[in-house]
């Protein structure tokens, strides 16, 4: 099959005018020039897009599917409070609820043009639904245990999750990690322990970091709504006392307890990190995923990603929970996390070639996933969207990648391939699972939780 469009956007080189794109068994054989294309290749079957730009499908390198049921139920409130609420309304999910609410989210990220996603679940639905709508994902199996007595035998469920998990996906497609929960949930304990089983067992790790400045009081000065009053009341997630403080920054808290030994970490959210910080995710070759929408959207902060890019990390943006924003829409990440950063960083103009690489190949080195996906080139994984720039705000475009950063959105995508094989095309999805019946589900679930 030969894709068309006015536009491809390699993302590692510049951008073909008038391009093609050969993809056969699932790869990209070739690209280039259309007119030399279509010579080349006569029999191919076409797809021509008009004005448009051809490109690496999006990454999403952190979300959690499972929770899109549950978007725009827990509006305008801070991060701790949206914690407590998002927890009463998973006491309402029963495990078909949590399989319908995946589905919906992968819908949402094929019609948004991810078509790979860093997840984080417990449940597993994210894993099925993934597996079942075609999308690529690395999954993690969240585990946490305050009480260091809780700590084998959260393990133990965990590993005897992932053991089934595997058995039920294509390996090439889906991969399967472990992610310690937030700190404020975990004994330290399990840090290294999930690191000594990620290593053996070679597998991806993510840790929850310096997500909130709750968080960093509550690990640094053992102060802050995670922790008890005196008398022992459960008072936001812990459950024993006492939580002593450690005069240390959350990232070299996780540090000291050996959670970046791994060779493949991806570290969700670093908001609140200082310069030592950085340095040591560096020296360590952790990647991060930045969330700048639902980290604002929340009250959480800023994180620096201006200073991860200088610092040579790997950042790839995430959508973060669906139950704190209003779309998986990482054209809006890009947008909002660019200017969150222009307007935070003076003197240092984060421009749109460096979102649509932190969107596209950023996140694919951050889930190690960058042989496969992240750029158009010869020889990988066809995971590839069009994205329509015909509209007025739009036009001239002079400059395609500046045009899909600052102009585009989740409505501007007309299709979205993930291994060569088209999962969806405006409003039309070629998944395997019953769309409609899904919808009527969660329709039903929604109704449910409002209750």
């Amino acid at each position: 099959m030969l894709l068309r469009a006015q536009y491809i956007l390699p993302v590692t080189s510049e951008p073909i005018t008038g391009g093609a794109i050969l993809v056969r068994d699932g790869k990209i054989r070739d690209i280039g020039v259309s007119e030399i294309l279509l010579m080349r290749y006569p029999e191919e079957e076409v797809k021509d897009f008009g004005l448009a730009a051809l490109m690496p499908g999006l990454v999403d390198t952190y979300t959690s599917l499972e929770n899109s049921v549950m978007r725009g139920m827990l509006r305008d409130v801070p991060y701790t409070t949206w914690l407590v609420a998002l927890s009463d309304i998973a006491t309402k999910m029963e495990v078909s609820d949590w399989f319908a609410s995946a589905v919906l989210g992968g819908l949402d990220a094929l019609s948004c043009g991810i078509t790979c996603v860093g997840d984080v679940t417990v449940s597993g639905a994210s894993c099925t639904a993934t597996q079942r709508l075609g999308l690529r994902s690395v999954i993690y199996r969240e585990v946490g245990a305050m009480d260091k007595r809780r700590v084998d035998h959260a393990l133990y469920s965990a590993q005897n999750d992932i053991m089934h998990w595997r058995a039920e996906v294509d390996e090439s497609r889906v991969t399967i990690g472990m992610a310690p929960s937030a700190i404020y949930t975990c004994h330290p304990s399990l840090y290294t322990k999930v690191s000594q089983i990620t290593q053996r067992e070679k597998m991806p790790m993510a840790v929850f970091l310096a997500g909130s400045r709750e968080e960093y009081n509550f690990v640094k000065y053992g102060s802050s709504v995670f922790s008890l009053h005196n008398e022992g009341v459960r008072r936001g997630f812990m459950e024993i006392p006492p939580w002593l403080p450690t005069g240390s920054s959350p990232v070299r808290y996780a540090l000291n307890w050996g959670a970046f030994e791994g060779e493949n970490v991806l570290a969700i959210h670093c908001v609140h990190v200082d310069d030592e910080d950085i340095k040591k995710l560096r020296e360590y070759s952790v990647s991060v995923a930045a969330c700048p929408r639902s980290n604002a959207q929340l009250g959480m902060g800023v994180a620096p990603v201006t200073k991860f890019l200088r610092s040579g990390l790997n950042v790839g943006l995430g959508s973060g929970s669906p139950a704190a924003t209003d779309s998986t829409d990482i054209f809006s990440e890009m947008r909002i996390g660019m200017m969150l950063q222009r307007a935070t960083n003076p003197g240092k103009f984060l421009d749109s070639a460096s979102m649509l690489e932190m969107a596209t190949i950023g996140g694919a080195k951050a889930l190690h996933l960058d042989d496969k996906i992240g750029t158009l080139e010869v020889g990988k994984c066809a995971d590839i969207i069009a994205v329509d720039l015909s509209s007025s705000h739009q036009n001239p475009t002079g400059d395609p990648v500046s045009a899909v950063v600052n102009t585009c959105g989740a409505s501007d995508v007309l299709m979205t391939m993930v291994d060569g094989k088209i999962l969806y095309e405006t409003n039309k999805w070629n998944v395997d699972v019953e769309v409609a019946k899904n919808i009527a589900h969660v329709i039903e679930i929604r109704s449910k939780l409002r209750k």
